[in-house]
């Protein structure tokens, strides 16, 4: 599938680099998600102006690569899954999968491996890339609670293992508490700092429902190597392809900044979310393939118009106002304009020449123009907007039911998913025959697991004053003699479950080769939703801003 990127002189290092395989946070400013600019081009990587070894480069890569050809069994597994926590699997990926399909084959789950840990291990790498594998190779340890309790290892892998788990698989279901059980009550009697640490974030953070890029950087830092694989190959590796990756986060958040200030519209209507930095980490966290570069900036505008949208709803508008808004993105025509309010008309025009733009872009890569699609997207957005706004209006609120059939929509998942789908080329080659409807299922999940985890954010999105509504409060206007502790319970549960067809459906779409990408990608999506709604009391995300500087800014040794 062709694919283009938006390339500079550190990407177009990276491109050579990658042919093997055929910011700063300015916590000061009154702003924590504006983009200093200067801060940026100060801290950008010094591999492009020092220059850049490609020749040794090229040689850790080989050395790797002998190395997944050459060991065999439970290493081979340990050091593929390595390659993945450290976010460089990209240049091992036929490696990879000559791997696990010889493993498949090979019902290696099944046979070869008997400790908790290797059958954890082996079916977490083949069901997370698509293989159908059972979760009846898990009956052998039923009956060894007694040997288990001790097995740190063994109980880590399979709690990992259980959070790949479908609708109806009652035996993960039994993994997943067993092993949480017995890691929790390890953690109550570890005497070990280090071993306390790595059960507490794999109960808090497990592998699955977690973005490998957060994660990378410490695994990366504590790697202290394996059998067959040396530890200054791997984190050299790493530590190279980490700093390149960063720099060009780097240049794209601020092509992005500068598109952004050039609309003006921060300026115009002053209560606008001025967050371009928040913006852009959705994709950064969704779309890791470094080379996949315009894609990722067309997204973070996508986003912010889901941004701005939400706030001209919720802050500015009346809901006429609103209803002649959403009546003129359904037109999608520049002549309505002059029936909208003043402040109204600045974001309108911004918007319509930024999806048009996209659309033709789009066009000049494949030959085909979805721009109806997306347009399509963004007016089912609108519509779901201004059925909030009405009810929130009336003070009526909706049932649950009502509230999360509309809030799925509102939640500008569709919009965004619609984008990436046609941006990546699906759809629109002769070599793919797939509809966006093969994708609906998956966006539906995370969409619903987006607007769950907003509803339960423990703040208001930072000043915002804008009345969005909450299934919570929906929940607790059904159930009345409920308390806000059981509601809250009650969502999380209704996440778990929706992570389950999550992943029914990450398995669908990975078994089609034309997909699998865009199956990572929505799962990254799911991913990067906690980060995004885990406020701390002074209405902050610290987890969130961690993870932004250690990608746009920080080395990979610092802590």
């Amino acid at each position: 599938m062709a694919m283009t990127s938006a390339l500079f002189p550190s990407q177009s290092l990276f491109m050579h680099i990658t042919n093997q395989r055929s910011s700063q946070v300015s916590c000061g400013s009154s702003n924590k998600w504006a983009v200093e600019e200067h801060d940026l081009l100060r801290s950008t990587s010094s591999y492009n102006k020092d220059g850049f070894n490609s020749t040794k480069f090229a040689g850790l890569v080989k050395d790797v690569k002998y190395s997944l050809m050459t060991e065999r069994n439970t290493n081979n597994l340990v050091l593929v899954d390595t390659l993945q926590r450290m976010g460089i699997e990209y240049h091992f990926q036929e490696e990879i999968e000559s791997i696990l399909h010889k493993e498949y084959d090979q019902s290696a789950c099944f046979l070869k491996y008997q400790t908790p840990f290797d059958v954890s291990l082996c079916f977490k790498l083949l069901r997370q890339e698509g293989y159908h594998v059972s979760a009846d190779v898990f009956k052998k340890f039923k009956n060894s609670d007694d040997s288990l309790r001790q097995d740190i290892s063994g109980l880590i892998g399979l709690y990992e293992a259980a959070q790949l788990g479908v609708e109806g698989e009652h035996i993960l279901d039994e993994v997943a508490k067993f092993s949480s059980d017995h890691l929790n009550a390890c953690l109550a009697h570890s005497d070990s700092c280090d071993q306390a640490t790595i059960i507490k974030e794999t109960l808090k953070y497990p592998y699955h429902k977690s973005l490998a890029s957060y994660k990378a950087k410490s695994f990366i830092n504590n790697f202290k190597g394996i059998n067959g694989c040396g530890r200054t190959t791997l984190q050299e590796l790493a530590n190279i392809h980490y700093s390149i990756k960063r720099e060009i986060h780097q240049h794209e958040l601020i092509q992005i900044s500068r598109w952004w200030k050039s609309l003006g519209l921060a300026e115009d209507l002053k209560l606008l979310r001025d967050q371009p930095l928040k913006w852009y980490a959705w994709p950064m966290a969704m779309i890791t393939d470094p080379i996949i570069s315009q894609q990722r900036i067309e997204i973070a505008k996508c986003f912010s118009f889901i941004y701005v949208i939400d706030d001209i709803f919720d802050i500015y508008g009346t809901v006429e106002e609103l209803a002649l808004f959403t009546q003129a993105i359904n037109r999608w025509e520049l002549d309505v304009m002059v029936d909208l309010p003043e402040y109204m008309r600045p974001p309108f025009r911004a918007f319509y020449d930024t999806i048009n733009s996209i659309g033709y872009n789009i066009y000049k890569i494949y030959g085909q123009n979805p721009t109806q699609n997306l347009r399509n997207a963004w007016k089912n957005l609108c519509n779901a907007f201004l059925k909030e706004a009405k009810w929130f209006a009336s003070g009526e609120l909706p049932t649950t039911h009502e509230y999360l059939k509309n809030g799925v929509v509102s939640s500008g998942v569709h919009v965004i998913l619609t984008h990436m789908f046609f941006s990546l080329g699906f759809g629109l080659t002769n070599q793919n025959s797939m509809n966006l409807e093969d994708t609906s299922d998956m966006a539906s999940s995370v969409a619903t697991i987006f607007r769950l985890w907003n509803d339960i954010g423990s703040a208001k999105d930072e000043n915002q004053e804008g009345n969005d509504g909450s299934y919570l409060e929906c929940y607790l206007k059904e159930q009345k003699d409920g308390s806000m502790e059981l509601a809250r319970e009650y969502v999380v549960k209704l996440i778990e479950n929706e992570w389950k067809k999550l992943n029914k459906e990450s398995l669908h779409l990975m078994s089609q080769p034309n997909l699998r990408s865009f199956s990572k990608f929505s799962l990254n999506f799911a991913r990067m939703i906690p980060l995004m709604y885990d406020y701390d009391d002074n209405q902050s995300l610290p987890i969130l801003q961690g993870y932004i500087k250690s990608l746009l800014y920080d080395d990979l040794s610092s802590e």
